[in-house]
C-alpha cells in the first residue's frame, strides 16, 4: 500500500477544498441568478393602474372566502393594542381598515402596495371614517420598502401567489420585521381535483411548497389558526433570530 506523505496530504487536501469551494460558490451563483427572475411574469400587469371601484366588487363581497371570514381572522390574529401593522398588498384596505381598529389610535397600519391608486383609495376611505393611525408605503416587486426593524406584524393576505420574486420580498418582509416579529399568511390552495380551475392556473405553488420557500427565508411555523376556510390556508409565522 503505498503512503502518502505529508506534504502530498496536505497538497490532497488542499485540492479538495478548492474543489469543494468551487462546487459550493457555483451552486449559491445559480441560485443567486435564478432570484433575478420573476416566479411568474405579468400576474400583476392588472395591477399597474387598477380601478379601486371595480376590485371593490371582487374584493369587497361576501361571495370572497376571505371577505365573508374578516372577522374571524382579525381576532385569529391576536392584534394587541398599540402594535405596528403592514398590511403587505392592501389592495382596497379591507384588512388595512379593521386593523386600525383593533390596533386602536395608539397603533398603527401601513398599507403597503404596488398600485398608487390602491393607496389613494385607503387613504381617502381611511379619512371617511376618521382612522388617523394609517400611513402608506408603495413598494415594488422586490420590496416591501419598509424601514428596518419597524413592524410587529406583516398581514399577507390573498398575496404571496403575487409575489413574483419570493426569496427577496420575504427577506425585505424579516427586515422589517422587530425580533421575534410576525408574518401572517393567509393564500389560496392549490390542490388537483380540489381547487378550482382559476385557482389551479392562477396560484403558482401549493401550501406545502410555500412553507418550504416561506421557512428558508427564516421564518418558523408557530401557528394555524382553525377559521373554517376552505378556499385558503392559514399560517402564522415567527421571525427567528439569526
Amino acid at each position: 500500500m503505498q503512503v502518502l506523505s505529508r506534504n502530498q496530504n496536505k497538497r490532497q487536501a488542499i485540492y479538495l477544498t478548492l474543489v469543494f469551494s468551487f462546487s459550493t460558490w457555483c451552486w449559491s451563483a445559480s441560485d443567486s441568478l435564478s432570484q433575478d427572475k420573476s416566479v411568474r411574469p405579468g400576474i400583476n400587469a392588472p395591477f399597474e393602474k387598477p380601478t379601486p371601484s371595480e376590485f371593490l366588487e371582487k374584493f369587497e363581497v361576501e361571495s370572497r372566502e376571505i371577505f365573508s371570514k374578516r372577522n374571524e381572522i382579525v381576532a385569529a390574529t391576536k392584534i394587541e393594542p398599540g402594535v405596528t401593522i403592514a398590511d403587505v398588498g392592501a389592495g382596497t384596505g379591507l384588512f388595512t381598515r379593521l386593523f386600525a381598529k383593533a390596533t386602536g389610535p395608539k397603533g398603527k397600519v401601513i398599507a403597503v402596495d404596488i398600485a398608487q391608486n390602491f393607496l389613494d383609495h385607503i387613504d381617502s376611505t381611511c379619512k371617511a371614517e376618521q382612522l388617523g393611525n394609517v400611513s402608506f408605503q408603495l413598494c415594488n416587486q422586490e420590496s416591501c420598502l419598509l424601514p428596518p426593524n419597524s413592524v410587529d406584524m406583516v398581514f399577507v393576505c390573498d398575496t404571496y401567489h403575487h409575489f413574483e420574486f419570493p426569496a427577496k420580498t420575504l427577506a425585505s418582509i424579516s427586515k422589517a420585521l422587530k425580533p421575534k416579529g410576525k408574518l401572517v399568511l393567509i393564500d389560496l390552495h392549490r390542490i388537483e381535483g380540489i381547487s378550482t380551475e382559476w385557482a389551479m392556473k392562477h396560484v403558482r405553488a401549493n401550501k406545502e411548497s410555500v412553507e418550504k420557500e416561506i421557512s428558508a427565508s427564516g421564518f418558523k411555523q408557530v401557528d394555524a389558526p382553525e377559521i373554517g376556510l376552505k378556499e385558503n390556508y392559514f399560517v402564522v409565522y415567527r421571525k427567528e433570530m439569526p
